[in-house]
């Protein structure tokens, strides 16, 4: 299923002509180095092709010839044709040392064999024959005079390539060169052929499957290890899943594209990458990333994502009643391979609908400054340690998310997580109530069979849950310590949060008496008539004997009563400071 969206995916790009993607055989590769060479095949220069500053430098992209897996002790002897790592094109060793500098040699000698194995109609052209010529002269040892080898020679692997002088293309993009690939993809090399998994015709069987970059790497995502107990029926390698040539490339072509750089149908959160795209071309694709991601250039998309979505029910921007079907799938590299973290499919009404209901759940009332970010990104960022997202546990990011695109309920560890963090930090941020509230609610409006809880997005006076009401008391308790003590640095959160929070008996019976202390200090009569019917209703909701302890379902409605109380008292007091003015 997962091969067979991906295939239709390249079907549906390559009849795009505006697409950019790469016909079969061949493949975008960027090239930092160009060697610039004259008809005889004399060296001229060393071209930079990158284009930034710093680490931010990125190379040009040309069309090649793909490349070929190559692994094991005879990987020298695969190279690719007319383009390569300097190794291959020049016989520059990685390093000193004599194994290195005899692998290089023979690199080189692979490369240049496979450029005189080619056919006598395309060693005459033009770009070609000067490229033979540059080997059969040498000129390849004057490439290291030149002053801009020092900064090719710093790239690791570096991939290099050749042009004309004159030229603006490069050699491997010439008409005859490219004639050439696209009727070898026609050829039968291996001679093994087999009925195709993916399009249900009978083609060659694809023996090794293309690499895919991912975090960094370059790992496979079908693959079958020789010999370990993976091959059946006297089948090896990817012979064991027939999938033919051309199907195989499609589908990592798709795969590489989405996974790419400047890719916008991905979104990285923690070690999780995701990659999303639909049947056919829908606007919904563009703000989907901005769900779960963050873009620095644009730090609001998120925001804007979410009121465009909700918007759309007047404006019709996003077709929130789609049956275009909407395809996710989380990845993320382990040991030679790619795992699939999650894969779902659904129509994109279905998918936006559920995302809506995502930030339904989250929404919480918040002060006049808060821009109200709600990303993926922020929602972790809010429960890792020290905010870093890469602290988060693993897996965590990928059951979230897949939570937030099914509709189903949030993983328990999101609930521990977060109170956890509240706990570490003595305070309660929106973020975090936000996450408590949307798991609590969304938890009983899946599993509870009684009546429905649910929390409010601002203060619940009627909310007669222990914790909930506790919460609410703590806030008023350490608000009166404010107000008697102004300036104060450290209040009863500081100190008292975690146990409070938990076990309320052995804490409550203190912080009660302090607040008669703290009464005492104000000089406002007014002020502490009101501090007193406060507490007064609250203690109505509470019973007379304290809880000893607070379950984790309670603790998160501690965090939440205590978190609306403080935004409903300071904005009562704004409001009488502006009756005031």
């Amino acid at each position: 299923m997962i091969l067979q969206a991906l295939y239709d995916y390249y079907q549906r790009k390559a009849v795009d002509p505006d697409s950019g993607i790469a016909p079969e055989g061949f493949v975008w590769k960027e090239i930092p180095f160009v060697i610039v060479i004259n008809h005889e095949g004399d060296f001229i220069s060393l071209e930079d092709t990158r284009e930034g500053d710093g680490k931010k430098k990125r190379a040009k992209k040309y069309l090649l010839p793909k490349s070929v897996g190559r692994s094991g002790s005879n990987g020298w002897m695969t190279s690719f044709l007319l383009w390569d790592h300097y190794g291959y094109v020049l016989g520059h060793a990685r390093s000193e040392g004599e194994k290195d500098q005899v692998m290089a040699q023979k690199q080189m000698l692979s490369f240049i064999k496979k450029i005189q194995d080619l056919p006598q109609e395309i060693k005459e052209d033009n770009g070609v024959l000067a490229v033979i010529r540059f080997y059969d002269q040498r000129s390849y040892e004057k490439v290291k005079d030149s002053d801009k080898w020092e900064e090719c020679s710093k790239i690791i692997g570096c991939n290099m390539s050749f042009r004309l002088d004159g030229d603006s293309s490069l050699i491997p993009c010439n008409t005859s060169v490219q004639k050439y690939i696209a009727d070898q993809c026609d050829e039968n090399a291996d001679g093994v052929t087999g009925l195709c998994l993916i399009t249900g015709k009978r083609g060659e069987i694809a023996r090794i499957h293309s690499d895919t970059p991912i975090n960094k790497d370059s790992k496979k995502f079908v693959s079958f290890q020789r010999s370990s107990g993976y091959d059946s029926y006297g089948k090896e390698q990817a012979f064991n899943a027939p999938i033919s040539k051309s199907a195989e490339f499609a589908y990592t072509t798709a795969m590489n594209m989405l996974l790419g750089k400047d890719s916008i149908n991905k979104v990285q959160v923690g070690n999780t990458t995701s990659i999303f795209w639909s049947q056919k071309e829908d606007v919904f694709e563009a703000i989907f990333p901005s769900f779960f991601g963050y873009n620095k250039d644009n730090p609001d998309a998120d925001v804007k994502a979410v009121k465009t979505l909700f918007e759309s029910a007047w404006t019709g921007y996003v077709n929130t009643n789609s049956n275009t079907r909407f395809y996710i799938l989380g990845l993320s590299p382990n040991s030679a391979r790619i795992a699939v973290r999650f894969w779902h499919t659904g129509s994109i009404g279905k998918c936006s609908g559920n995302i809506k209901q995502h930030f339904d759940d989250l929404e919480i009332i918040r002060p006049s400054h808060d821009r109200g970010h709600y990303s993926l990104f922020w929602l972790l960022s809010a429960i890792a340690h020290e905010k870093k997202v890469d602290n988060i546990p693993p897996n965590l990011s990928g059951q979230i998310f897949e939570a937030v695109i099914t509709g189903g309920t949030y993983p328990a560890t999101m609930l521990q997580q977060t109170i956890r963090r509240i706990r570490a930090t003595q305070d309660v941020t929106r973020v975090q109530a936000g996450i408590l509230k949307a798991y609590l609610n969304r938890f009983h409006r899946i599993y509870s069979t009684k009546e429905k809880e649910t929390i409010t997005v601002a203060l619940d006076s009627n909310n007669i849950n222990p914790g909930y009401r506790l919460g609410r008391l703590f806030a008023v308790l350490e608000k009166i310590q404010e107000e008697a003590n102004p300036g104060i640095n450290a209040t009863i959160r500081d100190r008292f949060y975690g146990a409070a929070s938990s076990t309320p008996v052995t804490v409550f019976s203190q912080l009660l008496k302090l607040k008669n202390h703290h009464l005492a200090k104000l000089d406002n009569e007014g002020r502490k008539v009101n501090f007193e019917r406060m507490l007064s209703d609250i203690f109505a909701g509470i019973d007379a004997s304290m809880p000893a302890h607070l379950a984790m379902e309670d603790q998160a409605r501690f965090a939440i009563g205590y978190y609306h109380q403080r935004q409903a008292l300071f904005t009562k007091s704004s409001s009488n400071n502006e009756s005031k003015n």
